[in-house]
Protein backbone atom coordinates (compact mmCIF):
# COMPACT_ATOMS: atom_id res chain seq x y z
CA UNK A 1 0.00 0.00 0.00
CA UNK A 2 1.21 3.62 -0.67
CA UNK A 3 0.77 6.69 1.07
CA UNK A 4 1.56 10.20 -0.26
CA UNK A 5 0.67 13.48 -0.35
CA UNK A 6 0.10 14.83 -4.07
CA UNK A 7 0.70 18.14 -4.62
CA UNK A 8 -1.66 20.15 -6.94
CA UNK A 9 -1.63 23.67 -8.14
CA UNK A 10 -4.17 26.22 -6.72
CA UNK A 11 -4.74 29.70 -8.05
CA UNK A 12 -3.89 33.17 -6.52
CA UNK A 13 -4.97 33.19 -3.07
CA UNK A 14 -7.44 35.76 -2.27
CA UNK A 15 -8.71 37.90 1.15
CA UNK A 16 -12.47 37.83 2.19
CA UNK A 17 -13.33 40.43 4.72
CA UNK A 18 -16.57 40.09 7.05
CA UNK A 19 -17.99 41.85 10.19
CA UNK A 20 -17.80 39.79 13.17
CA UNK A 21 -19.92 39.81 16.15
CA UNK A 22 -17.76 39.95 19.71
CA UNK A 23 -20.46 39.03 21.06
CA UNK A 24 -21.83 34.76 21.38
CA UNK A 25 -25.38 34.45 19.99
CA UNK A 26 -27.37 32.03 22.09
CA UNK A 27 -28.42 28.88 20.45
CA UNK A 28 -30.95 27.79 23.27
CA UNK A 29 -32.86 30.20 25.17
CA UNK A 30 -32.55 34.28 22.96
CA UNK A 31 -30.63 36.89 24.87
CA UNK A 32 -31.63 40.59 24.78
CA UNK A 33 -30.22 41.65 21.04
CA UNK A 34 -27.13 43.61 21.79
CA UNK A 35 -25.15 45.68 19.03
CA UNK A 36 -21.63 44.57 19.46
CA UNK A 37 -19.19 44.08 16.73
CA UNK A 38 -15.55 44.18 16.40
CA UNK A 39 -14.87 44.99 13.14
CA UNK A 40 -14.22 43.22 10.07
CA UNK A 41 -12.08 39.97 10.05
CA UNK A 42 -10.43 38.08 7.68
CA UNK A 43 -11.54 34.92 6.70
CA UNK A 44 -8.65 33.65 4.94
CA UNK A 45 -6.56 34.66 8.19
CA UNK A 46 -9.10 32.54 10.25
CA UNK A 47 -9.32 29.47 8.69
CA UNK A 48 -6.41 28.60 6.44
CA UNK A 49 -2.93 27.93 7.79
CA UNK A 50 -1.14 28.03 4.62
CA UNK A 51 -2.37 29.33 1.20
CA UNK A 52 -0.76 27.76 -1.60
CA UNK A 53 -1.54 24.65 -0.48
CA UNK A 54 -5.63 25.04 0.57
CA UNK A 55 -7.83 24.34 -1.90
CA UNK A 56 -12.16 23.57 -1.58
CA UNK A 57 -13.72 20.08 -2.63
CA UNK A 58 -17.79 20.07 -2.99
CA UNK A 59 -18.67 16.89 -1.41
CA UNK A 60 -21.29 14.41 -3.13
CA UNK A 61 -23.52 11.69 -1.30
CA UNK A 62 -24.36 11.52 2.05
CA UNK A 63 -21.80 8.76 3.33
CA UNK A 64 -20.18 11.70 5.70
CA UNK A 65 -23.36 13.02 7.46
CA UNK A 66 -22.43 12.20 11.17
CA UNK A 67 -19.39 14.00 10.96
CA UNK A 68 -21.73 17.31 9.46
CA UNK A 69 -20.36 16.83 6.04
CA UNK A 70 -23.71 16.93 3.92
CA UNK A 71 -24.31 16.57 0.22
CA UNK A 72 -23.31 19.98 -1.63
CA UNK A 73 -21.38 20.65 1.52
CA UNK A 74 -17.79 22.68 0.18
CA UNK A 75 -14.22 21.66 2.30
CA UNK A 76 -11.60 23.34 2.86
CA UNK A 77 -8.47 21.24 2.56
CA UNK A 78 -4.72 21.81 3.00
CA UNK A 79 -2.34 19.88 1.45
CA UNK A 80 0.22 20.67 3.65
CA UNK A 81 -1.05 19.06 6.89
CA UNK A 82 0.41 15.64 7.18
CA UNK A 83 -2.39 13.16 7.38
CA UNK A 84 -3.60 11.33 10.93
CA UNK A 85 -5.48 8.82 12.51
CA UNK A 86 -8.70 10.36 12.88
CA UNK A 87 -8.62 13.12 10.23
CA UNK A 88 -11.09 13.47 7.67
CA UNK A 89 -9.20 13.53 4.12
CA UNK A 90 -9.50 13.84 0.54
CA UNK A 91 -8.47 10.38 -0.78
CA UNK A 92 -7.75 8.60 -4.09
CA UNK A 93 -8.06 5.23 -3.81
CA UNK A 94 -7.29 2.99 -6.95
CA UNK A 95 -7.96 6.12 -9.16
CA UNK A 96 -10.92 6.86 -6.98
CA UNK A 97 -11.54 9.80 -5.48
CA UNK A 98 -13.35 10.09 -2.02
CA UNK A 99 -14.07 11.97 1.40
CA UNK A 100 -13.82 9.79 4.57
CA UNK A 101 -12.25 9.55 7.92
CA UNK A 102 -8.82 8.18 7.93
CA UNK A 103 -8.22 5.29 10.53
CA UNK A 104 -4.95 3.67 11.43
CA UNK A 105 -4.51 1.18 13.59
CA UNK A 106 -2.07 -1.65 13.71
CA UNK A 107 -0.27 -1.09 10.55
CA UNK A 108 -3.62 -1.19 8.83
CA UNK A 109 -6.01 1.99 6.98
CA UNK A 110 -9.35 1.86 6.85
CA UNK A 111 -11.24 4.96 4.84
CA UNK A 112 -14.20 5.07 7.71
CA UNK A 113 -17.84 6.39 6.24
CA UNK A 114 -19.47 8.29 8.62
CA UNK A 115 -23.11 7.00 8.09
CA UNK A 116 -24.25 3.48 9.09
CA UNK A 117 -25.54 3.13 5.73
CA UNK A 118 -22.47 3.19 4.34
CA UNK A 119 -19.99 0.53 4.62
CA UNK A 120 -15.87 1.34 5.43
CA UNK A 121 -12.94 0.72 2.80
CA UNK A 122 -10.34 -1.52 4.11
CA UNK A 123 -7.31 -0.35 2.27
CA UNK A 124 -5.64 -3.75 0.60
CA UNK A 125 -2.12 -3.48 1.15
CA UNK A 126 -1.08 -3.68 -2.90
CA UNK A 127 -3.67 -0.64 -3.28
CA UNK A 128 -2.00 2.41 -4.55
CA UNK A 129 -3.89 5.03 -1.52
CA UNK A 130 -2.96 8.56 -2.42
CA UNK A 131 -4.07 11.34 0.91
CA UNK A 132 -4.79 14.81 -1.87
CA UNK A 133 -4.98 16.77 1.50
CA UNK A 134 -6.63 17.01 5.04
CA UNK A 135 -10.03 18.55 5.68
CA UNK A 136 -9.92 21.58 8.36
CA UNK A 137 -13.07 23.06 7.94
CA UNK A 138 -16.32 22.19 6.19
CA UNK A 139 -18.74 25.04 4.67
CA UNK A 140 -21.99 23.62 5.40
CA UNK A 141 -25.26 25.09 3.23
CA UNK A 142 -28.39 25.85 5.88
CA UNK A 143 -30.22 27.18 2.96
CA UNK A 144 -29.34 26.51 -0.86
CA UNK A 145 -30.43 29.17 -3.72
Amino acid sequence: MMLALSPRPVDEPTVLMLQASSVAVACGFPSPAQDYYDGPIDLTEMLVDDQEATFIVRASGHSMTEAGISDGDELLVDRSKLPRDGDVVVAVLDGQLTIKRLQISAGRVTLKSENAEHPDIAVPELSELVIWGVATFSIHHLRRP
